[in-house]
């Protein structure tokens, strides 16, 4: 069994792929990989990360479009610019924080 790393970023951090233009806020981590071997296999063997890190779910966006992301945490970088992320389920899930980032919505039970 492999021991899991602890998570360098927190869920509400706005992040961006170290080599791909896009960034996005971080709404779930996988203490290790958790996705398919079929999408594990399609990354080209030199950009395949390892999978005994953290994998952070992404509402993510690019100069053209909104999405899901699935990224390894060797992958990603603290984004520092402060601007909003434009995804159209951010205000289902986080508020904006005056720093830029974002807080999980508290959850009413009854």
């Amino acid at each position: 069994m492999t021991d899991a790393k602890t998570a360098k970023f927190r869920i509400g951090q706005v992040v961006r792929h170290r080599l791909f233009p896009f960034r996005g806020v971080i709404f779930d981590v996988d203490p290790q990989f958790a996705n398919s071997d079929e999408w594990y296999e399609s990354i080209p063997v030199e950009a395949r990360p390892r999978k005994d890190q953290p994998f952070y779910h992404l509402l993510a966006e690019n100069a053209e479009t909104e999405y899901i992301a699935y990224v390894s945490e060797q992958n990603l970088l603290d984004d520092t610019s402060g601007e909003p992320v434009q995804h159209p389920q951010i205000a289902e899930f986080f508020d904006r924080l005056p720093d830029g980032g974002y807080a999980p919505k508290q959850v009413r039970r009854h």
